[in-house]
This record gives structure tokens, C-alpha cells and sequence, in this order.
């Protein structure tokens, strides 16, 4: 078991600051690896130490060794949520709230709640939580990183559905990977320790190929070690404090040769793929990242280059990966991207490479990504194909 245990950036520039409620999260790489027997197990734990800790979700599975770890903890009851006619359970945040824990158990972090919730999603249900001053633990599989969707994608063949932002799991106090082997998931499998016989053959011939377990368990271990190396090098020099010799001068050049990742949004459904990317790239590279499109006046009005309704779902979406977005005023596509590009000194842009791009286009220089390339000179152009294989939806 690995882990990484980041400190937030607030409370490090602000000592004096209010505390803020701590998020664990127990990571996995597959459904039945162990994240809420090790979830339940630290409640247990901390409720043997004197916390006053609550379950405020917990989704059973009919596994009874999961099950028994409940013995003896306080659930709190779900909220009954009617929907088409049917009676769903989920996750009752105000109830929580009212009881007004230390620390609250949240099973499965990237559940979408049903439609008629008061919030979409579970992870923004337990956002309410940690603004409300109660300390949350909780788990999700590493295929539910909204940065990793496409990866995943190419894993499994699966497009995930329900995914957390990658900056929200930033922000935890601690993750903690729960790790079995390949092997041991199989033998969990076949004895129906995870799923029912009937169903655990049909995942065994799709998501639970060991060939799939194996990448997915390869990138778990890859994202705890990349977030835990990230954590040393921003630590290091913040704990360093008073004893940090960097001067002003030398603080400018660090800030002057950081690379900034500009995104070119369009309305094609491949931009999604390509905020994720530049996301996870900008994480990498700890750099800045900007999420662009451009807008145009023709006689007057105001109308965006490509379809307003797809242009403003991506720009949204990039919101939400806390991406900074522009819309930027130009006649001129290409011309208006490389000149914000040269403005905010980026390094590297990322455009989609278009599904039919003609001969004529080409030979003519009007090729927008042609041109872009032209104009940008020193900037470096990465251009993005979006992969493509048989789509399963989960």
C-alpha cells in the first residue's frame, strides 16, 4: 500500500487560516480490490480512538465480509429519491450535516447521483461536506480520473461516465492506494467474493481480462507515484521557509521559463479528449493552461467561429477541470490564437486534428491547423488525432 499526503496550498500561504475539513480518498484499480473494507477498516479504527465518525453511504454489494465491517458504526439513512416511477437511495448530505460528525464514511466518490438530487454528483455531495467543517474518507477507482477518461478508453474499450476531477482529489489531505495483485483479484472473482457467479463470467471475458487488470493496476501505481513526487518538489521549498536563498531575480526566470498549454476549442466532440490531455499535460509539466476559442463579428453581430452549444459544453467542461477559458474576438482563427499564444508567452498549443481536411485547403494555405503551425514559429504545435475504437458504454 502507497501513499501520498498533499498540503494545501491555502493553508500553507495563510497559517493563521481556518482549518479545512481533510479528505482521504482509497484509490483502487478494479471493483474489488479492497477500497471499502480498507475504508470501513479506518472507520473502525477511528471510532476505537474516540471519533465521532458516521457512514453516510454504503453500497454493499452482497459482500458479506465488506458488510460485517459496518458492525457497530452509525449509518446515517439515505434520502429516497423518486424517479420515473422508481424509488432510488442516495447519499442524504443535509441529514449529515444536521448530525454534524467529525469524520463521515462516503462509499463510491464518483457515483452520479439521480436525476432530482440536489447535486449531480456524489463528489460534489461530499464537497458540501468538507465546506461544512467535517472531515471526509472515501474511495474510487483509478479509471474514474476524469483526465485519465481516454487512456482508460484505450485500455478497455469502456468510455467511463462517472469521473471526479483530477482537482478535487488534488485537494486531499491523503490517498492511499489499495492494491491487490492481478492474481488474487481473478481467484476473488471466481470464488464470487466480488460479484454474482452469472455476472462474474461476463466480466471476466471483458473488463476483468488480466491483460486490462494489469495495465489498470500499472497506471494506479504510476498516478500515487507521479502525485507523491509532485507533492516533494512543491513541498520541499515551502518547507524550507525562511531558509529558501532564492532571490527575486531568480524567482522571475523560474516564473519566465514555466511552460503554459493553450487549448484550441472548438465544437467537435474530440475537444473533450483534448482538454483532458492538455490537463493532464499542464499537471505533468506543472504548468499553466488556457482553454481558448474565438469569436468573430460578421455585419455587426457577434456569432462564434464553430456551433455556440458545443463550443460553450467544452468550455465548460474545462471550467470544471479548472481550466482557464477565453473567448477570444478575431475574424482571423488561426492569427487570433497564435497572437494570445505570443501574449501570454505559451509554450506548447494543442489543436484536433480535423476529421476531413482537403488537398485544395492545403495547397490554398487556408488549412487552419497548417496555419496555425505557419504563425506560431517558435511556439511548439501538437496536433491531436482522436482515437478511435468500438465504443461501450458504462
Amino acid at each position: 500500500m502507497s501513499s501520498f499526503t498533499p498540503t494545501s496550498a491555502e493553508s500553507i500561504r495563510d497559517p493563521q487560516a481556518k482549518r479545512r475539513a481533510q479528505l482521504r480518498v482509497f484509490l483502487g484499480y478494479a471493483a474489488g480490490v479492497g477500497k471499502t473494507f480498507r475504508m470501513l477498516e479506518e472507520a473502525q479504527h477511528l471510532k476505537r480512538q474516540g471519533k465521532d465518525i458516521v457512514v453516510g453511504y454504503f453500497e454493499p454489494h452482497g459482500r458479506k465480509d465488506t458488510i460485517a465491517k459496518t458492525v457497530g458504526l452509525e449509518m446515517i439513512p439515505p434520502k429516497a429519491i423518486n424517479y420515473r416511477g422508481v424509488t432510488f437511495k442516495e447519499m442524504h448530505a443535509d441529514a449529515i450535516i444536521r448530525r454534524n460528525p467529525a469524520i463521515c464514511a462516503v462509499d463510491e466518490l464518483a457515483h452520479t447521483n439521480v436525476p432530482g438530487s440536489e447535486r449531480a454528483k456524489r463528489w460534489e455531495d461530499v464537497q458540501v461536506l468538507l465546506d461544512s467543517g467535517i472531515d471526509v474518507i472515501t474511495n474510487m477507482n483509478i479509471q474514474h480520473l476524469e483526465s485519465l477518461n481516454d487512456h482508460i478508453f484505450n485500455i478497455t474499450g469502456v468510455r467511463v461516465r462517472e469521473t471526479v476531477p483530477d482537482w478535487f482529489v488534488k485537494c486531499a489531505t491523503e490517498v492511499v492506494m489499495v492494491d491487490a495483485t492481478t492474481g488474487a483479484l481473478l481467484n476473488r472473482l471466481k470464488r464470487g467474493d466480488i460479484y454474482a457467479p452469472e455476472k462474474a463470467q461476463q466480466a471476466m471475458e471483458n473488463f476483468f481480462k488480466e491483460s486490462t487488470l494489469a495495465a489498470l493496476r500499472e497506471l494506479a501505481l504510476r498516478q500515487t507515484a507521479h502525485e507523491l513526487e509532485c507533492r516533494e518538489i512543491t513541498e520541499m521549498p515551502e518547507l524550507a521557509g525562511e531558509l529558501s536563498t532564492t532571490s527575486p531575480r531568480q524567482e522571475k526566470q523560474e516564473k519566465e521559463v514555466r511552460d503554459r498549454i493553450l487549448i484550441y476549442v472548438t465544437a467537435d466532440p474530440s475537444t473533450a479528449m483534448l482538454i483532458r490531455r492538455g490537463r493532464r499535460m499542464a499537471d505533468y509539466l506543472r504548468a499553466d493552461c488556457f482553454a481558448v476559442c474565438v469569436s468573430s463579428h460578421h455585419g455587426g453581430r457577434r456569432s462564434v467561429t464553430q456551433d455556440i452549444e458545443g463550443i460553450q459544453k467544452h468550455l465548460n467542461f474545462a471550467r470544471n477541470l479548472h481550466i482557464e477559458s477565453r473567448i477570444l474576438e478575431g475574424h482571423d482563427p488561426a492569427e487570433t490564437i497564435v497572437d494570445f499564444a505570443h501574449r501570454n508567452e505559451v509554450t506548447q498549443i494543442l489543436v484536433g486534428r480535423p476529421k476531413k481536411r482537403s488537398l485544395l485547403s492545403r495547397l490554398l494555405g487556408t488549412d487552419l491547423v497548417l496555419r496555425i503551425v505557419r504563425k506560431a514559429r517558435d511556439i511548439r504545435v501538437i496536433i491531436v488525432a482522436e482515437r478511435r475504437r468500438s465504443q461501450v458504454q458504462s
